[in-house]
């Protein structure tokens, strides 16, 4: 891609300035930022440990840091505002500077993303606006360390299994963190609603029913150690440190959950804890990147479901379902004994083979509409069944810099009910390619980004993308069948309920019963598995309307840029956009404009 053709029409000024003078300056400066984007970036790894595995930098002069968890305590939330704010102070310092138009797109994002990083910590004294407590059903160390550790940490060498054991003695200690940030946090009316509470305790008592030495956190150990030939009695090793150190705090966390469970606030909103409605307003301007109101949001809302619904009235009618609303007609097809797999391990691994049939047939068209299309490799599995229970229904995690773990998107199959055959390739299409895969590995090996950016997310730049791409797998034959059409409408009534539901639950006091029955009622999903998706939404308020909204910013653009350019319109050089990295959709906005500028002229 010619560059160019996506930096803001500004930088138009400098080269017709054509003075070398101004040029080295550009060049002096861009090198400065980088040099501060460097520094950010490395004081942000200096203080998460998981981050550097995660990323597959855990080596060299990094080494150590696999065998450390990130410092969730007061004291750490407490580093990483200053550390910020300190960042957002050093690329402030570069406004006004003779920046490169790319170097100055970079130095607004870096510096938007630092400061919505301060948000939660200095308005409200908490670790996130979006997830405002600290153990929930799908939040707290006793959720994520287990799933990190099978997952993120990998075993290659008698040091990695050494590391894996440390984890284990800092998972206990994490434990006790959670334990007692929540409970000055519930004393400050920080705590989830009851039901979050009850399915906390019924997943941490599942981890701790586990007699030790079968426990998922040992045996991931001592299988993995297994298969690499390395020499040791890990399980025993591990099974020693959960039973003396983990299980122990576990029971600590259980017994103040219990202790607390009685003490929660009523309701289900965020409204329901003080400064709930700012924290909202908050949560959901981060999670959008727009000043939307939540009742601009809910009206959209409920427009969208309209829109969507007379489509899927079309298609279905065709289809010989004549009968009843469209979610009660979606509805009966998510129960046809012909759209289910067998609810039994084997029905599960052919689920998962069709997921991967799907994603590669995908793959192989996407030259068709993209300039650059990465190889990297994408692995897809089921949700661990600890817990499936609270986890969301899909999510995707990316793969590790150095190629040592692969990209995997997770699918929970708790139910194989919850997935009829018409609706996994639209899933399939978000979380893969030309989805959150393919959005993630542009920006991985872009370079035209800093590393800072690269592994940055925005959920309405991403979770948008990934809605894009299921449109743009229709426009590629990626739905066989008119139900498997339907099956992408339907995950597009879902995400445009959402922000009717969302909104309804965190401004308008809906109940999550309320909240499902709606879900329920317009999707035609099953009750279990839209109660699961609520009961994200009271946690975790805002996050589910970045979707739609971010969806409708890409449509917005492309639709724009096309009806701008006419036959010059170029779908490939578009898409090179991704290259450039998440961002707030104002700005993705206007460095659309600027290639629709470059390209007409």
């Amino acid at each position: 891609m010619d560059r160019r053709h996506f930096i803001a029409a500004a930088g138009a000024t400098v080269l017709a300035a054509g003075a070398r003078g101004v040029l080295a300056q550009t060049g002096n400066a861009d090198q400065q930022l980088n040099a501060a984007f460097d520094t950010i970036f490395q004081r942000t790894l200096d203080n998460s440990p998981q981050l550097v595995t995660s990323l597959g930098l855990a080596k060299g002069d990094r080494a150590t840091a696999k065998a450390k968890l990130d410092d969730n305590s007061d004291t750490g939330i407490k580093r990483r505002l200053a550390l910020a704010k300190q960042g957002l102070a050093e690329v402030n310092a570069f406004k006004g500077k003779p920046l490169s138009p790319a170097a100055a797109l970079n130095r607004e994002i870096v510096a938007y993303t630092l400061e919505q990083q301060t948000v939660a910590p200095e308005r409200f004294g908490l670790a996130s606006v979006i997830r405002p407590y600290r153990i929930f059903q799908q939040g707290g160390a006793y959720f994520s360390t287990p799933d990190f550790l099978n997952t993120a940490h990998t075993i290659a060498a008698k040091d990695d299994c050494d590391a894996y054991l440390a984890r284990l003695d800092a998972f206990a200690a994490s434990l006790d963190t959670d334990t007692a940030v929540q409970k000055a946090e519930a004393a400050r009316g920080y705590l989830a609603p009851g039901w979050s509470l009850d399915l906390t305790l019924a997943q941490m008592e599942k981890l701790r029913g586990q007699p030790a030495a079968s426990s998922s956190i040992v045996q991931s150990l001592a299988k993995r150690a297994a298969a690499k030939n390395i020499p040791g009695d890990w399980q025993a090793q591990a099974a020693k440190i959960v039973e003396a150190a983990v299980y122990p705090a576990l029971d600590r966390q259980i017994a103040l959950l219990r202790e607390l469970r009685p003490k929660t606030a009523a309701g289900d909103g965020v409204w329901r804890v003080p400064q709930g409605d700012a924290i909202y307003a908050a949560a959901l301007n981060q999670a959008t990147t727009t000043d939307l109101t939540p009742d601009q949001v809910h009206q959209m809302g409920l427009d969208q479901v309209a829109e969507i619904s007379g489509a899927l009235d079309a298609i279905l009618k065709a289809q010989g379902m004549t009968q009843g609303e469209v979610g009660a007609r979606l509805a009966a097809l998510n129960v046809s004994p012909e759209q289910l797999y067998p609810n039994t391990a084997e029905g599960r691994t052919t689920l998962i083979d069709g997921l991967n049939s799907s994603n590669a047939a995908m793959q192989a068209k996407l030259a068709q509409v993209f300039a650059t299309v990465p190889n990297v490799p994408l692995e897809i599995r089921a949700v661990p069944v600890e817990i499936q229970d609270g986890a969301s229904n899909g999510y995707y995690n990316r793969a590790a810099l150095d190629g040592s773990r692969p990209a995997i998107y997770f699918i929970n199959l708790k139910d194989v009910g919850d997935w009829p055959k018409y609706s996994l390739p639209s899933l399939t299409y978000h979380e893969g390619v030309p989805g959150h895969h393919l959005q993630n590995s542009i920006a991985q090996l872009s370079t035209d980004i800093p590393m800072i950016r690269k592994v940055g997310f925005m959920s309405a730049y991403g979770e948008g993308w990934a809605l894009y791409a299921e449109q743009l797998a229709d426009e590629l034959g990626g739905y066989a069948t008119p139900l498997e059409r339907a099956g992408y409408l339907q995950s597009f009534l879902f995400r445009a309920a959402r922000l009717v539901v969302d909104t309804g639950i965190h401004t308008k006091k809906w109940t999550r019963e309320q909240a499902t029955d709606y879900l329920v009622q317009k999707t035609g999903f099953a009750r279990p598995r839209s109660q699961r998706e609520v009961e994200r939404y009271c946690t975790q308020g805002g996050q589910a309307c970045s979707y739609k909204v971010g969806h409708g910013t890409w449509v917005a653009a492309r639709k724009k840029a096309q009806d701008a350019l006419g036959k010059r319109f170029d779908i490939k050089q578009f898409h090179e956009i991704l290259k450039q990295g998440p961002m707030p959709l104002s700005i993705l906005e206007r460095q659309v404009d600027g290639w629709i500028k470059s390209v007409a002229t």
